[in-house]
Parts: structure tokens; C-alpha cells; sequence
């Protein structure tokens, strides 16, 4: 079936295929680090938790197995036709190549204990099948994130902390070669004359690539990991992100059709939160998610994803984050999702919000609830629209009814630190109110630190019509009451 040569490994130009661009001979990684402790993307870790011991030394890997590994896949290239190995699914692509590899090494007389045998065919399926060096980083489930600085330094977090991994690439034409099987996945490029590049994995995680010329010390991919087990907000309440009642009311949020904005800066937890919230969608409304790399998880039985296009190699057929947004607006959404509000769609949503779409969620990236609505309001006029800035404010105020702050404090932990609602205006002023804020009371002896969610107090928030007309302010209600009160005597 896959051409078999009569000598593996002898060379020569018969049956076999010559290897394509996406399989070269890649270097082998390292075994993946040991860290018991479990981090989890856009959640916080458990308040008392200690921090997360030193990684495990990596066995370090000499030159001959490098050179017995480069020798043994050259090989396997001339010995299989990669045409029909395409064909198999991935089980039975790895049990061919480990029977022909295993052939290989005996008919070279290669000499190697068993367990550097299996590592070896480890290895190789890998560069073969997968993406290389990065596959046993992918299959950690505590990783929340890679960053490939270059061939030679690639980097992980943990519980919050970022440590350097001894995995490595042979240079930098594999690292490109990795980069480009993830980003044509999804129908991208990435190359000189397009250096940079967002795209997905098949599971969800977030890709970014920035290439050379732009990246001087070689490609840097950026891959934000998705968990398998999607998280929840009791979850989120396990691991102290937010207190059940402040939970309890981001249900309520959601279920009652707030226009809702999560603000937080990068790495906050902000599209956890977003999926999380979309929990409480009810299954019978048609929704509709626009972004750029295709992240949301949603759970309801009528979704409508859509995707940015970057622009093409003449520089046509570019499809905007605002073009998406605008089209979805004739697709009859009951709910309309902006991964990332970053330009000049922010009009756009705001108009959807409101005209008749309430429920709508976006994101943005702002430190805090007064900074979002600052953020909104440059997003439109750097659009090119020449509106009076308290036309623009009057939009947001009659257009957004929450906003929900994210945090990645310094310890490494995540917080939801406000929900905050948007009252209105006064005079040329835009006033909010919060609800539940996080106050930070220290650190403990780890380092970590030592916090609480209160309540500001609010006996009957904006939103508490809107939950009365939704049956949910009983539930509202017992929710406020139930939260600890701001009292800053207990703290002089």
C-alpha cells in the first residue's frame, strides 16, 4: 500500500513520493513538563491553592539522537507514499509509520533502548501527523498558553506563571513549517508578503503568527489553548473568580437580554467569561457570533457562526469585522455576538443593541468600566464618524445595560473585579453604577493574593424592571441581599 522500497532508506528515485512541504524532517521535542497543579484559561486558581511547584528537569536529548532521528526520517520519507498515508485516519496513519520506522531501525542496525525507541516514534508521527514539536504542549490540558519566541525558546503558562520549556525547533524554516499547516487549516497564509496571521485549531484555541521580515528573531506563534471541559460560572465560583452571588446575578444578566459588555485587559478571561455567559441563552433564539478566528463555544441548537477574511495575495476580498457585522443585521438575529470590538463595528453593535436585539454581548479591551465606555466612544470616531460626542454618548447609555470587568491580577490568578451597570447621562457625563465590586485585602505567605467580591449596596439596580418583566426579581433580589456589603470602617 505505501510503495515500499526494497532497501528503506537507501535512496535512489522509484516508488516513493518526495516528501511534501508540510512533512520535513522536524527535530524532536522533549518530554512535556511536570506540574501537577491545573490552571485553567480564564478562570482564576483557588484562593488558598500554593503556588504551583518548579517544573521537572527535561532529559536533555544528545546530538546522535538528533542525528540518528534526521537519518531514520529521511528514510521513512523515500519509504512510504505520503499520498496513500493521507488517506488513513490518524490511528492507523501512526501504527503504519511505527511497523516501517521499527523496519528501518533494524534493517540499519540502529542501536537504542526501548524506551528511546518509543520516544522516537513519538517524535516522528508527530512531525509527520501533527505539528511537531508543539504536540505534547497541545496535549496538556493545564496549559493556557504557548508562545514560540523563535526555533530555539518557547514558552508556557501555568497557574498564571509563564516558564520557559526546553522544546525547541530544528530552525527556523520548521518553525514556518509549523506555522503555515495551523494557519491553512483555516484557509490563511502567512509569508513575507503576509506576516501576520490570526487562525484556529480545530478545537478552538486561538492562533496568532507574526513572521519575518516583522519578527527579527524568527516566527513568533502564539497559541491560546482551549480547555477540552468547557468551563461554567459554578466552576468559575470554585476556583474564586466570583462569588456565587455575584454569579447568581450574571445568570440573571443574561437570561433577561442585558446588552452586556465584558471589559478586561489581555490573558483577563474574557471570552471564557463570554461563553459562559451565553450558557443562559434560551435554546429557542437564533444567534449570531462574528469574529475574527472562530473562538465561541456556544451551546444552543441555532447558532450562525462568521468569520473574518483576510484580504487575498492581490490584496482583494478582505471581509471586515464591520462587513459581518452590518450583514448579520439582515440575517433576523434575536442575538448578535462580537468576539472582539475593536474598530468601527462598535456603531454597528450599538445600533443592533438598540433596535430591537437586546442581548447582544461584545468584548473589548479596557481596565476598567469607565475605560470601556471611553473605549466605545474613540472606537466610533476613529471610524470616520463625525457625531457630536454626546450623540455618541447617548448611543451607549440607551445601548448598553452592562459591563462586566475581568482582571488577571499580578499573582497570576483571574477576578472578575465589577458588574456594573450604565445609568445614563448627566449634562455631557456618562454615569454607571456598581454592583458588585472585588476589593483586594493582601496577600498570604505564598504570595497569593487575598481578596473578597462585596456589594455596593444597590437596593434596586437599573436591570430590576427588566428581571420583574422576566420573572427573575425574587431571584435578583435574594442575590443582592445575600452579597456581603462594601464596609470600609472594618478596614481602617
Amino acid at each position: 500500500m505505501f510503495g515500499k522500497r526494497s532497501s528503506p532508506g537507501t535512496g535512489g528515485s522509484g516508488g516513493g513520493l518526495r516528501p511534501a512541504p508540510a512533512a520535513p524532517a522536524l527535530r524532536a521535542d522533549p518530554p512535556p513538563l511536570s506540574v501537577p497543579q491545573l490552571d485553567i484559561p480564564g478562570a482564576a486558581s483557588a484562593p488558598k491553592a500554593p503556588p504551583p511547584p518548579p517544573p521537572a528537569p527535561e532529559r536533555a536529548r544528545s546530538d546522535d539522537y538528533y542525528q540518528t532521528k534526521s537519518t531514520i526520517f529521511g528514510a521513512l520519507i523515500e519509504a512510504i507514499d505520503l499520498s496513500q498515508l493521507s488517506k488513513l485516519d490518524s490511528d492507523a496513519a501512526r501504527e503504519e509509520i511505527r511497523d516501517i520506522v521499527n523496519e528501518i531501525i533494524s534493517l540499519k542496525n540502529v542501536v537504542m533502548s526501548i524506551a528511546e525507541q518509543e520516544e522516537l516514534l513519538d517524535d516522528i508521527c508527530n512531525d509527520v501527523l501533527g505539528y511537531g514539536p508543539l504536540e505534547p504542549l497541545l496535549a496538556r490540558d493545564d496549559i493556557a498558553d504557548i508562545m514560540v519566541n523563535g526555533p530555539d525558546k518557547t514558552y508556557i503558562e501555568v497557574s498564571g506563571k509563564i516558564q520557559l520549556t526546553n522544546t525547541r525547533f530544528r530552525d527556523g524554516a520548521q518553525l514556518m513549517n509549523i506555522c503555515q499547516r495551523i494557519v491553512s487549516q483555516v484557509g490563511r497564509r502567512v509569508d513575507e508578503s503576509s506576516p501576520i496571521c490570526d487562525a484556529r485549531l480545530p478545537d478552538g484555541s486561538r492562533v496568532n503568527v507574526i513572521a519575518p521580515p516583522l519578527a527579527i528573531d524568527g516566527a513568533a506563534l502564539t497559541i491560546r489553548k482551549f480547555k477540552k471541559d468547557k468551563l461554567t460560572l459554578e466552576q468559575l465560583t470554585k476556583f474564586g473568580s466570583i462569588s456565587p452571588e455575584g454569579a447568581e446575578v450574571l445568570k440573571i444578566v443574561g437570561r433577561v437580554r442585558c446588552n452586556v459588555v465584558v471589559s478586561g485587559g489581555t490573558g483577563s478571561g474574557k471570552t471564557t467569561l463570554l461563553n459562559c455567559l451565553t450558557r443562559y441563552i434560551d435554546d429557542d433564539e437564533r444567534i449570531i457570533t462574528c469574529e475574527d478566528a472562530a473562538e465561541l463555544q456556544l451551546q444552543q441548537p441555532h447558532v450562525v457562526r462568521l468569520e473574518t477574511r483576510p484580504p487575498n495575495l492581490e490584496g482583494n476580498g478582505a471581509v471586515t469585522m464591520r462587513d459581518l457585522v452590518k450583514n448579520c443585521l439582515r440575517m433576523r438575529p434575536e442575538r448578535i455576538i462580537v468576539g472582539e470590538v475593536r474598530g468601527s463595528e462598535a456603531f454597528d453593535l450599538l445600533q443592533a443593541m438598540n433596535t430591537g436585539h437586546d442581548g447582544s454581548m461584545g468584548t473589548l479591551h479596557a481596565n476598567s468600566p469607565r475605560e470601556a465606555l471611553s473605549r466605545i466612544e474613540s472606537m466610533i470616531t476613529m471610524g470616520g464618524f463625525s457625531l457630536p460626542s454626546r450623540t455618541i454618548r447617548e448611543m451607549i447609555c440607551s445601548s448598553v445595560d452592562v459591563i462586566v470587568q475581568a482582571a488577571r491580577l499580578r499573582d497570576g490568578s483571574r477576578r472578575i473585579t465589577h458588574i456594573t451597570e450604565v445609568m445614563g447621562m448627566e449634562g455631557d457625563t456618562i454615569i454607571t453604577q456598581d454592583i458588585m465590586v472585588y476589593r483586594i485585602l493582601g496577600e498570604d505567605a505564598n504570595g497569593r493574593l487575598i481578596g473578597r467580591h462585596e456589594s455596593t449596596g444597590i437596593g434596586r439596580p437599573r436591570m430590576w424592571e427588566r428581571a420583574r418583566y422576566y420573572n427573575e426579581e425574587k431571584r435578583l433580589a435574594a442575590a443582592l441581599d445575600a452579597m456581603e456589603v462594601v464596609d470600609d470602617s472594618k478596614l481602617a
